[in-house]
């Protein structure tokens, strides 16, 4: 079984919150987390993946090009995507910036890929996905493992 946390990072904020998430997936047993940015993911990155938790800063109150051309670049294969388990997060550089709306983002084209959903759980903030303003703090980064964590425990229980 394995989790999936891709990203795009211009700043390093993003791949920080990556970071804690993919900690998160680390936690659970016999789930292997792959992390990476989203200019070497892969397609047999996606076939492999039964689970994918995508993030971007903020452009425009959307995801960045660079991950919505991962997307747009696998669609071919979404039939094979359907049903694996998805997530999403985002960083900011102001605290009204569009953080839910680019997470609403990338949820999106997670449900035209079929996939099953899910938002942070609610000991984390209970919401879309994990977001934060600039830097991850510590709060932002355990709420932000919490996730990773809960991603790969639905994809251990939906596989095993």
């Amino acid at each position: 079984m394995q989790v999936l946390v891709m990203y795009y990072s211009k700043t390093g904020n993003t791949k920080k919150l990556a970071e804690e998430i993919a900690s998160g997936v680390r936690e659970v047993k016999d789930v292997r987390c792959v992390l990476k940015p989203v200019s070497v993911v892969t397609r047999e990155d996606f076939l492999t993946s039964n689970g994918i938790i995508a993030g971007s800063p903020v452009y425009f109150g959307t995801m960045a090009a660079e991950l919505k051309e991962v997307f747009d670049r696998f669609v071919d294969i979404r039939n094979q995507m359907e049903n694996k388990i998805g997530a999403a997060f985002a960083t900011a550089g102001d605290p009204s910036g569009g953080k839910e709306t680019t997470i609403i983002s990338i949820i999106q084209a997670m449900l035209i890929y079929g996939m099953i959903v899910m938002g942070d759980p609610l000991d984390a903030t209970g919401h879309y996905g994990i977001s934060c303003c600039g830097t991850p703090d510590k709060k932002t980064g355990m709420n932000a493992a919490k996730l990773g964590k809960r991603v790969a425990l639905l994809v251990k229980k939906l596989r095993s």
